[in-house]
């Protein structure tokens, strides 16, 4: 079943005087996705044949980072340009439209298509119902689509409500009882007629989010026989502090899914989950490859934020460690990049939207917490410095530094607790260097790049548990 889209019976409307547009933007979202992808090498023998060919057309970001590990806060950055500590909004629970400062906001999408383009949106770009009817104004058309799977069993954990929406299992159906079908076969029609005017097209695929229900035909991908498990210390919180140590445990999930085969079949879960979000991306990518608009459509493709499968005896996101923190981000953009293009700096998604602006050839609405890397995007060896900060609720911070294989992590917490790592000679951040005299001066370095000044927080609604 689908809802009614926002203004299905409306005009497009132009805003005159409104820069030229120059290309199309397919913005694709993907909920979850860590970089258990084939061309970011993060589980051997992934199957994502779709994401690994466009990571080949243009730049692949191999260091990409969040603003926030959790759903709404990373997406709020995205489209607002706003980090936590500048909007104050730090968890599920805050929409940006309430947010500091929220009358001056001016929404990516909402900047689009004030510069002239259809704004055309579908699947979860948002989280919950957050910005998709507050925003009407961004959106010329706004689409949303639901599941109408059946599941042969309530699934491996008991049923989705069952654990908080921590369950998983192959569906009795196919490809299109799913919400990510239907969603790709909305957005894929756009792209196969001529259009008006140039758009800003949104993609937010739900999946790998929980619960990983995928047909049956992605498990069968991934046999348990040949699952690889993660590399996980069985004492790595031991010199983690207090609220660093809650963080990994708030949820209670690592005993459970553990026991017998569960971790396993939670791991073939995930890919198989993957595979089938690879298979949605190729449908909207096959649809823009044989349409009218391949060769003039800039495609940015990202995660919200990255997934912890065991590491740190974590499930879930919600740490401020490299397994919540990283997340996937590759990017094709006409006349500024080239075929193969791989970037290790490490980059912020804060700097999405000015990048985009900048591509365009339109200015920046308001003040961004990010910043252009279009000349990454032109060349991926260029020289970046700038560090990269997620917030995980208020005045918890991490800075990250350097490139994927080397730099530092350094994490402060709300009540002074400290972490330090070194990339390049731990990269699973076993070992905390806080506090060591030998790495006073580097800390003290990375100390000093966390914000000066930090956003209130935002007021609350009602919760929304969709997040898990």
């Amino acid at each position: 079943m689908t809802r009614r889209s926002l203004l299905a019976a409306a005009p497009y409307a132009f805003v005159k005087g409104a820069a030229t547009p120059k290309r199309n933007v397919l913005f694709i979202a993907i909920d979850d996705m860590n970089d258990w992808i084939g061309c970011l090498n993060g589980y051997p023998g992934v199957q994502t044949p779709n994401l690994d060919q466009l990571a080949r057309q243009g730049v692949l970001f191999r260091s990409a980072h969040c603003a926030a590990p959790l759903c709404n806060p990373a997406r709020s950055a995205i489209f607002t340009g706003r980090q936590p500590a500048t909007s104050g909004v730090y968890h599920n629970d805050q929409p940006y439209l309430g947010a500091e400062g929220a009358a001056e906001i001016v929404s990516l999408n909402q900047h689009f298509k004030n510069s002239g383009y259809i704004t055309l949106g579908s699947g979860k770009l948002y989280h919950g119902t957050y910005g998709k009817f507050a925003d009407k104004k961004g959106w010329d058309d706004f689409r949303l689509t639901s599941d109408s799977w059946k599941l042969p069993s309530p699934g491996l954990q008991g049923g989705a409500a069952a654990q908080g929406n921590f369950d998983f299992g192959p569906t009795a159906t196919g490809d299109e009882q799913m919400m990510d079908f239907a969603t790709a076969d909305w957005v894929g029609g756009h792209l196969s007629r001529k259009q008006p005017s140039p758009m800003f097209l949104g993609f937010g695929v739900t999946r790998p989010h929980l619960p990983w229900y995928a047909p049956k035909k992605y498990f069968d991908m991934y046999p348990l026989d040949a699952i690889t498990l993660p590399i996980v210390k069985e004492d790595d919180l031991s010199d983690v502090p207090a609220v660093g140590k809650k963080m990994a445990l708030q949820n209670r999930d690592h005993a459970r899914i553990t026991g017998a085969e569960g971790w396993k079949k939670a791991v073939q879960a995930y890919l198989a989950s993957i595979t089938f979000a690879d298979a949605m991306v190729g449908k909207v990518l096959r649809a823009l490859e044989t349409g009218p608009h391949g060769n003039n459509t800039t495609v940015m493709l990202w995660s919200d934020h990255g997934w912890h499968l065991g590491e740190k005896n974590h499930w879930r996101k919600f740490t401020l460690w490299e397994r919540s923190t990283r997340n996937v981000l590759m990017v094709k953009a006409p006349g500024a990049t080239q075929a193969g293009g791989i970037c290790d700096s490490a980059v912020s998604m804060m700097n999405l939207y000015p990048t985009l602006v900048d591509l365009e050839g339109m200015t920046n609405p308001t003040k961004q917490d990010g910043v252009s890397m279009v000349p990454l995007l032109k060349n991926p060896k260029a020289r970046w410095n700038r560090p990269v900060l997620t917030t995980y609720g208020f005045r918890n911070h991490a800075i990250r530094t350097g490139g994927v294989n080397e730099g530092w992590r350094y994490i402060r917490y709300n009540d002074g607790g400290e972490e330090l790592y070194d990339r390049a000679k731990d990269p699973n951040e076993w070992t905390n260097l806080a506090g060591k005299p030998e790495f006073a001066k580097k800390q003290a370095e990375l100390k000093a790049m966390l914000p000066q000044l930090e956003a209130a927080e935002a007021p609350r609604v009602k919760p929304d548990a969709s997040d898990v």
